[in-house]
Parts: structure tokens; C-alpha cells; sequence
């Protein structure tokens, strides 16, 4: 792992760069804000959820047009771009004001370009370019996503402590300016030459291992496979964004909230480091059905145990998920449809991912909002765990 990384340094700290800053469009950085930003606009949780809900499906339906660009753009022109975005939105949260029109706008862009464009950038740029060690490149980059969600919620809280939750957006988009966008010329600098030496070689090699969009959506296996991709969205974002209403039953202060966001992050590079070698070794449909284990046992730990200090091992276990997600889906599609049309790909399954990430919130806070207890909603996670892992373990072997 150490001279694969020392070989290959600038395009893996670009990935794991722009999946680190992609953080402050994800649903686990702007739930740090939830009360500060109900409060601001009097919202319920099932209204704020509601909205929340649309910017996210509006941002996913948009996503499908404009990820599929990244098949051929310069790189650093459509990390520049979406860079911009996000930083830009991030600082239009410092000045936002009571009006929901504006709120609406804020988080739809917050959403679009950090956890849509940027998260998509990295890891189709890591899947992209790798063929034997992908698994290795994936987990590398998206290694950026728990060193945020280890960093930035104490970094976060502690701002919020000493001036206000505005100063903490204005702090994540001059961060973007000031740090990230010099980094994009500065580790993609020879990107001209990697993307003709990769052009060149899968239209050489590998033609026939390539599908058109309108083929995958007809195949059979991206059914199978979808629901099994989609859950872990689905279920870390509405438990997330609601974590500070579980907290109020389980007694978990927003410190201990903060706090085991390091556990979650920890074990999310845990999946990461085994996740990568891993699916470099074996056929990554055999694994697949055994991805969200881990969640399965943190939902029933939710479900059953009352004392607060069961937030580190639920939060531990949705993070060890969270970082296999990332290389097992990203190494199972392009084994599955090749990588000449993996942004196009990619795009349609951000989108997917993002509407599944956006209905969660709105359906758990609507249990919430008809008085629906925290063991309602681990108990409802866990029975839909169990029923999208069922197809993809009947034909893990075809």
C-alpha cells in the first residue's frame, strides 16, 4: 500500500482531498446545524426534513445531466467549477436570512455540488483510472470522507461555542478558496498525459467490456445490485439527521454526539483498509451481500440497548459500512459495466443514491413527527437491511 501510494501520491491526494472537502455538503455535516437552523426558521422536524427531502431529489435529478459531463472535461476545469459551487454555498449560509426560498436554494446547492459533484468526482476519478489496484485507490481517497467526519464535528461544535453556527459556514467555504481549489492544478498537473494514456488503452483493450447507459438500465443485475447500493444512503443519512431526536430518548449529549463521529470515522478507514485489498482479491459480487452486516448488528444494538454509551458501538459499526461501501460499489460496477462510461454511470447512480438519501429524512421525520420512538426507526432500518441483501446473495455466484 505504500509504494502503490509513493507511485501514484498526486492523483490519490486529489481524490482524497476533494472527497474531505466534499464533507460540508453531506447530510452528517449540515445535521450538526439542525437545531441552530430549525430554530433560525421555526421548522418541525418532519418540515424541515420535507425540505431538506426536495433540495436533495431536485439536486439528484439535475446530477444525471451534469455528472455524465466529467466523461469529457478536463478534470481540473470540473473540479475548479464544482469547487467554486460548493464554497460559494457554504458562504451563503453565513449570510442567509429568514426566508425559505433562500433556505431551500442554499441546501440544493450545498447538496448538488458537495455531496453530489465532489464525491462523485473522486471516486470516478479513482475508479477511472485504476484497473488492478482500483480497490486500493478507492479506499486511499476515500479515506478524505473519515478524516473529516474525525476532524470536523469537534472543529465544528467548538466554533459554533465561540462565535455562532454562521462564522463555522463561513470558516468551510473560505477553506475551499484558500486551500483546496490551488491543490486542484497543483495535483492534477499532469493529468493531460494520464487521461490520453487511458484513452488509448481501453479503446485498444477493453471496448467490449463497456456498456451504454441505455443497456445497464435494461440488464438485470443493476436491479439486483441497486438496493443493496442504495440502503447504506438511505439509512446513515435519516439516522444522522435525526441523531440529535435519538439522542434526546438514548441521553446523548451533543458533545457525545461529536465525539462518536471519531469512532464512526475510525472504523469507516477499518472498512476502508480491509475493503480495498480485499475486492483486489475476489470477485466483488460474492462479497456484496455481506456488506451491511455491520449496520444489521448497529440497528439491533439501537433497537436494544438503552445505555448511552451504546452511541460508540452503533456509531462504530455504521462507519465500519460506511467505508466498505465505498470500494465494494465502486469496484462492483466497473467490474459489472467497464469504465469508458463510468462518469455517465456513476452520475445515474448518485442520483439514485441521492434520491434514496433524500427520502430519508422526510420519512423518519414524518414517523417522528406522529410521535414514533427511536426503536420504530432502527427496528424499520433493519427489517429493509435484511430484505435488499436477499437477491444479491441468491446470485452472488452468477
Amino acid at each position: 500500500m505504500i509504494s502503490f501510494f509513493l507511485s501514484q501520491s498526486k492523483l490519490l491526494l486529489f481524490g482524497f482531498f476533494i472527497i474531505f472537502f466534499a464533507s460540508f455538503g453531506q447530510t452528517w455535516f449540515i445535521s450538526i446545524f439542525n437545531i441552530e437552523i430549525r430554530n433560525f426558521f421555526n421548522l418541525s422536524s418532519g418540515e424541515f426534513g420535507f425540505l431538506y427531502s426536495l433540495a436533495t431529489i431536485l439536486s439528484s435529478v439535475i446530477f444525471v445531466w451534469f455528472g455524465k459531463i466529467i466523461d469529457w472535461i478536463d478534470l481540473r476545469v470540473y473540479s475548479l467549477i464544482i469547487s467554486l459551487g460548493l464554497a460559494l454555498s457554504c458562504i451563503a449560509m453565513f449570510f442567509l436570512y429568514n426566508n425559505i426560498l433562500i433556505l431551500f436554494v442554499v441546501i440544493f446547492a450545498l447538496r448538488f455540488f458537495g455531496q453530489g459533484a465532489m464525491s462523485h468526482t473522486g471516486t470516478t476519478t479513482l475508479s477511472r483510472y485504476y484497473d488492478l489496484n482500483r480497490g486500493k485507490a478507492i479506499s486511499f481517497g476515500s479515506l478524505g470522507m473519515p478524516a473529516a467526519e474525525m476532524i470536523l464535528p469537534i472543529t465544528i461544535v467548538l466554533l459554533i461555542n465561540l462565535f455562532s453556527w454562521r462564522y463555522a459556514w463561513l470558516f468551510a467555504g473560505l477553506s475551499i478558496l484558500i486551500f483546496f481549489i490551488p491543490l486542484i492544478f497543483i495535483l492534477l498537473n499532469n493529468h493531460k498525459k494520464r487521461h490520453k494514456d487511458f484513452l488509448k488503452k481501453n479503446n485498444n483493450s477493453f471496448l467490449d467490456k463497456n456498456w451504454e447507459i441505455r443497456e445497464i438500465i435494461k440488464d438485470k443485475k443493476f436491479y439486483i445490485y441497486l438496493p443493496i447500493y442504495l440502503t447504506p444512503a438511505f439509512v446513515i443519512t435519516g439516522l444522522i439527521f435525526h441523531q440529535l431526536f435519538i439522542g434526546e430518548y438514548k441521553d446523548w449529549s451533543k458533545e457525545m454526539i461529536a465525539t462518536s463521529f471519531i469512532g464512526y470515522a475510525f472504523f469507516s478507514i477499518v472498512g476502508l483498509f480491509l475493503g480495498g485489498p480485499v475486492i483486489d482479491k475476489f470477485n466483488t459480487k460474492k462479497l456484496i451481500p455481506f456488506l451491511l452486516l455491520p449496520m444489521l448488528i448497529s440497528m439491533l444494538l439501537l433497537m436494544l440497548v438503552q445505555n448511552n454509551i451504546v452511541i460508540y458501538y452503533y456509531m462504530a459499526l455504521m462507519g465500519l459500512t460506511h467505508g466498505l461501501h465505498r470500494p465494494f460499489t465502486g469496484s462492483l460496477w466497473a467490474e459489472l459495466y467497464g469504465v469508458l462510461n463510468l462518469g455517465a454511470l456513476r452520475s445515474l447512480l448518485h442520483a439514485c443514491g441521492v434520491f434514496a438519501s433524500a427520502l430519508s429524512p422526510f420519512i423518519l421525520g414524518v414517523f417522528i413527527d406522529y410521535n414514533f420512538s427511536p426503536f420504530f426507526l432502527s427496528f424499520f432500518c433493519f427489517c429493509l437491511i435484511i430484505i435488499v441483501s436477499i437477491a444479491p446473495f441468491i446470485f452472488r455466484n452468477n
